[in-house]
């Protein structure tokens, strides 16, 4: 269904060149049917391209800022030109419906845009001296080599997030992308060496993660990782990249809650908390988990929601419904567990609860209220379309129960009073708060959580932080002045 064939590279990209060899299967989860024969690259050959990056890292931080930027702005256009290939690539693989596919590119472009024009910006920084005859500077400088490991449920964006930064710092990439997803990033980085990136700037590594990623993290070359994926994996790379002292960026999971005040606008929040709960199939770690709802308007706004989760309609990605499937069957037996283990404490099925006749990985809008604290989905990020429902009745109970969790990334706030809003953006340990709203993300801002939801942010000028050092010159002219 792509018009340009030469996207569909099912090879990894490695110093310049595409590389084959055994293959695995790349599985589309609406159909089960495969969709491609994807290289499956060894240690040795993750090495290889860590010798690649670290052979082309002192050319490419040589380039003038100005430079590099110009290579980025190339690949923001082919990026763009190639919108409706990408997103259906994207929609064959990963199952979201075509439009949040096409609504994804837009926004794994403007990351590569914003850090093009960021790359011209970082100066050298003065400081007022504490010593009488010297001067001092501050200068950023990049760090070598970076490995950035992607997840499935945004396999554009997130390359381009971390590697667009990477890049405009002037480190190169090796890039690891999800066994599940990896043809988003072939295609990016098909278009990557048609922008012009030097040999070795820019590798795509493709297999399977824990003999790819373990070489990276025993590699002391790789100076940075950053990763997006789940907490239990995320800790297990802070461990194994410990002996080599890298620099971390860590996005992990989310769990976020959703607070709605009785002062709030109801129609937005039900709307709102649609879009929280169940965009690209609940599978987001911005995705709201836990809706705790003041008791006067609770049955309310229990019994719109619900029916607005029933109308969403289910379909394969390519018929761009509400809906897709999830990614594979762990994912599905996960909301089944989650399901079973609130209603057996006593919670209501409002709507949903089950797999839908349209395929083993499509499971339905599911709503559940009055669910107990002690229930797992209370209590682990469910990463699908299952929403709690719980009351409250005071506000400070409110943010105990939202911050009753080692998770940290957002929380979403609904509410008609500035004084409330004001103290719950305050009081709530989260590294975003969205209030009356849901989309808050954007190349601009600082993306990244608290507690265990991770290490260090993503987007914004903030991004470049990862992968530059700073250098400290401290320079004495007492013999210029005495000459």
């Amino acid at each position: 269904m792509i018009t340009d064939k030469t996207l569909m590279r099912q090879d990894a990209f490695v110093n310049g060149a595409w590389l084959g060899g055994p293959r695995f299967a790349v599985i589309d989860p609406a159909t089960g049917e495969s969709v491609a024969q994807v290289a499956r690259l060894d240690a040795a050959q993750a090495r290889g391209a860590v010798d690649a990056a670290d052979a082309a890292f002192t050319g490419w931080a040589a380039l003038l800022p100005q430079e590099r930027a110009a290579v980025l702005m190339r690949w923001h256009r082919l990026i763009v030109e190639a919108r409706e290939d990408l997103a259906r690539i994207m929609t064959a693989e990963q199952g979201k419906p075509l439009s949040e596919s096409r609504g994804e590119i837009d926004y794994a472009a403007s990351f590569v845009e914003f850090y093009a024009e960021e790359a011209k910006r970082p100066n050298i920084e003065s400081v007022t001296s504490h010593l009488s005859t010297a001067e001092m500077e501050l200068w950023r400088e990049p760090l070598g080599v970076a490995a950035l490991i992607t997840p499935w449920n945004f396999p554009c964006a997130m390359i381009t997030r971390k590697a667009a930064a990477a890049l405009a710092a002037g480190c190169t990439v090796v890039i690891h992308p999800s066994a599940e997803t990896p043809l988003s990033a072939t295609a990016l980085a098909e278009l990557a060496d048609r922008a012009g990136f030097p040999a070795g700037v820019f590798n795509v590594v493709t297999g399977e993660a824990a003999e790819i990623v373990g070489e990276w993290c025993a590699d002391a070359r790789v100076r940075a990782l950053s990763f997006t994926g789940s907490t239990r994996v995320g800790k297990l790379l802070y461990r194994q990249s410990a002996d080599t002292v890298k620099r971390l960026v860590l996005e992990l999971g989310g769990h976020a809650p959703f607070i709605a005040f009785a002062d709030c606008d109801l129609d937005l929040a039900v709307d709102e908390a649609i879009k929280a709960k169940f965009a690209t199939s609940g599978q987001d770690c911005l995705g709201a988990n836990r809706f705790l709802i003041e008791r006067g308007i609770y049955d309310e706004f229990c019994r719109r929601f619900s029916a607005a989760a029933a109308a969403l309609t289910l379909g394969p990605g390519a018929e761009d419904r509400d809906l897709g499937p999830l990614m594979n069957e762990g994912a599905v037996r996960k909301q089944e567990e989650h399901v079973a283990d609130a209603l057996a404490r006593g919670a209501r099925l409002l709507t949903g609860g089950s797999r839908d006749p349209q395929g083993p990985l499509f499971y339905r809008p599911t709503v559940l209220a009055d669910v107990p604290a002690e229930a797992l989905v209370f209590h682990e990020e469910t990463f699908g379309p299952v929403a709690a429902i719980a009351p409250f009745d005071a506000e400070d109970e409110a943010v105990r129960i939202a911050n009753g969790t080692e998770y940290g990334l957002v929380a979403y706030v609904h509410s008609r009073d500035p004084r409330r809003i004001y103290r719950l953006s305050r009081a709530l340990v989260f590294g975003m708060v969205a209030v009356n709203r849901t989309k808050v993300t954007g190349a601009p801002i600082p993306f990244g959580g608290m507690k265990q939801s991770g290490l260090g942010r993503e987007g914004s000028r903030h991004g470049l932080e990862a992968f530059t050092d700073i250098k400290y010159v401290c320079r004495d002219w007492a013999e210029t002045r005495r000459a």
